[in-house]
Order: structure tokens, then sequence, then C-alpha cells
């Protein structure tokens, strides 16, 4: 066999060199779009579920939020593991499939799990599943440098945070979610900014108000109310009425009830101001400042190189349009592509060393320089069609394969 198909292959040499040089345009354009990674990619086919319950100690989310989720997902095809988590306020469930089930249709019978749970669970509690990416989904980590906080107050860098936080949530992060590839970008450090309604029990005794009326009041208040067309001769006016809260003076205006013909509003019973939430931990540069910054997450199954490269690009012109405050820039501190050169660095530098090595001993043996240039090709040839090969099963290219 082997010899009819060497005979074969000496007899037909332009067809031979045809076939190579087809594999080689194959193998070189698979190797530009193939997945490439710095290492494989491990993650078992899982789905997690956050639901946060607000006010409910550990023991009441574990009986009240994770115990009926985790009832109801039981039974889903190849499931093989279920895991939960639960602290104070938050319920975190991870489930596991088998290695042959499909992500996107694990995800699909788990939401529609949660959608027949959600009735069952505390008001307030919404259960949600984390975004499609795996443990090395992480491409990307910036912060954002700010005027050195040199002879700034403590109220004056607690606002540069907000402000910073605001910038990360508002304007970074959506932009870069509109990147290929890109499935969330997490937010950390700063502080997320709050309208705060400090409530005075004192004064709520004296009108004789409860807590939730003075919550129902500013709710209520904080909303649109629409109306209808109004139609004049050849003109229609749209009627609506604008009541949604812009300021700190619009919370204070709010009208709680009426007592003897006095309305009380919300700065009667309460003090207005601009806070910001409660934290559980704080990102720090150097052990030294504070900042807030960002993790961008890959889709799974994503190209790392193509959407890291997306993603700079965005940050660049995110930089170069002005969306960023005077003094501002986005800095950072993780970006997968380094570790991806390397790991190709070394495949170049093996492959080269190895062809190299082969050349170099079949001429001393052989003492023919064609025939180890020959073998010497089929030493490029070869990855070239395995990277052709891996990129029509949709494998990944590492360090490792």
């Amino acid at each position: 066999m082997v010899d009819k198909l060497l005979e074969f292959s000496l007899r037909r040499p332009v067809l031979i060199l045809t076939l190579a040089g087809l594999l080689t345009l194959l193998g070189g354009y698979a190797f530009r779009t193939i997945s490439i990674d710095a290492f494989p990619d491990v993650t078992s086919v899982l789905v997690q579920i956050v639901t946060k319950a607000p006010g409910l100690s550990p023991e009441e989310v574990e009986r009240l939020v994770t115990f009926p989720i985790e009832q109801q997902v039981t039974g889903i095809p190849h499931l093989t593991d279920l895991r939960s988590l639960t602290k104070v306020g938050l319920s975190l469930i991870t489930v596991v499939f088998d290695d042959q089930m499909d992500i996107n249709l694990a995800r699909q019978l788990v939401l529609e799990r949660l959608i027949e749970v959600r009735e069952n669970l505390p008001p307030g509690s919404e259960p949600m599943m984390t975004p499609n990416s795996t443990g090395l989904g992480e491409v990307y980590q910036y912060y954002l440098e700010g005027p050195p906080h040199v002879g700034l107050s403590a109220a004056a860098v607690e606002h540069e945070l907000i402000e910073q936080r605001i910038v990360v949530d508002w304007i970074i992060r959506p932009l870069l979610k509109g990147v290929p590839g890109v499935i969330d970008v997490n937010s950390q450090g700063g502080y997320v900014k709050q309208y705060q309604v400090l409530v005075e029990p004192e004064l709520l005794r004296k009108y004789d108000l409860s807590l939730r009326e003075v919550f129902a009041a500013v709710a209520n208040n904080n909303a649109n109310a629409a109306g209808n067309v109004l139609e004049t001769y050849a003109e229609k006016y749209i009627v609506r009425g604008v009541g949604m809260i812009r300021r700190l003076s619009d919370i204070e205006d709010i009208v709680v009830k009426e007592a003897g013909g006095t309305p009380v509003h919300i700065h009667d019973v309460a003090q207005v101001q601009i806070g910001h939430a409660i934290r559980h931990g704080a990102v720090v540069l150097n052990g030294e400042r504070e900042v807030a910054a960002g993790i961008v997450l890959m889709l799974r199954g994503g190209n790392a190189r193509d959407v890291v490269e997306g993603i700079k690009g965005k940050l660049a012109e995110i930089q170069d349009r002005g969306l960023l405050p005077a003094g501002w820039k986005i800095v950072p501190f993780y970006d997968r592509i380094e570790l991806i050169s390397a790991a190709l660095k070394t495949v170049y530098k093996a492959l080269g060393e190895g062809v190299l090595l082969v050349v170099v001993v079949l001429f001393l043996f052989l003492g023919d320089t064609r025939s180890a240039l020959i073998v010497a090709a089929t030493l490029v040839l070869t990855p070239l069609v395995t990277f052709f090969v891996m990129d029509r099963f949709d494998l990944t290219a590492n360090l490792m394969s």
C-alpha cells in the first residue's frame, strides 16, 4: 500500500505539489481565523443562577430562595452536579451538565425552570443567569486613572470615586458590550451613586407617617404620566405629565400627605442627599489609593485574540472622542494578547528550531540538500494541515494543542 502511494506520488509531481500548495493556503487561512488562546479552556458545561434577596438572612435565603430553585432545576436532562452558595441576601447556584450537552440548550432549559419558580420566591427576588462565559473568559482588565489625590479632602476623594464608577458603568461598559465577542463587563471599585432619603423617626411620629408611606410617595412620584393626543386644526399635540426625578430638590418637594390642609413634603420628614451604596470591597492601586476598574468577559468559545483587539480599538476610540472627563484615561493592567503572543512566540521558536535541526541532520547523513528540504517542508505543511482540521472541528489553538 505504501509502495503504491509512493509510486503514485512520484509519477504525478505536479498534482502532489498542487495539493500541497492548496493545503498550505487552507492551513494559512485557518491559522488566521482559528480561535487562539494561551491555555486550553477545560471549564465544564455549567450554568450559574444568581438571586438577590435583600434583607434576608442566610438561613432565610437558603429556605426561601435556594431550596425552591434547586428543587425546580432538578431533573433537567444531562444534569451531573448541583452546587449552591448562600450568603446574606444572595443565592448562587451552579448547575453542571455533562460534556455532551450544548451550552445554549442548557441555558434555555434552566431559563424555562426559572420562569416557573419565580412566583414562589419572596417579593423582590429575581433569579438570573450569569453571562455565558468560562473560567478563562476574563480577557482584559483596566482601571481609570484620574488626577492625583494629593491635597484632596476625604469628601473630594469620595466624590471622585463616585464619578469614576459612573463613567465605568454608564460610558465604558455599554460601549465595550458592543464589541463582538464581549458578553459582559464587570465593574469594580469606586462607589455606586445613590440618591438617599434619610428619614427622621421623630418627624415620622410627629406627622403620623410610616416608612411605607414615604417609600410609596417617592416611588409613585418618579414617573411620567401618559396622556393622549390633542388635535388643533392641522396640528397634533402630545399631552403627557413629566414627573421623573432629576435633582435632589425634586425629591424634597414630593408631597407625602396632607395634614390639616397643609402638605407634608419629604424635606419635612427626611434629609435628602447624594451618597453611595454599602460596599464589601475596594480596588486599590499598588496599595496606595482607590480606583474604579472593569473586567471584560469574553463569550464562551470566542477568539480571544480578535476580542482583545476589538476591545483595545474601542477603548482607543473612547479616549480619542473625548468621552472621558478631562485628565482621565483608561489604563490596562491585564491583556490576554500578551500571553497569546508569548505562547505563539514559543511555538514559532520550537518549530523553527525543529526545522533547522532536521535540515542539518538530514544534510549531514544524506549529503543531499534537496532531500533535506523536502523533509523540512513536511514539518511546515503538517502544522498548517493540523490548523485546518482543528478549525473545521471548532477546536482552539493554544500552547497545549
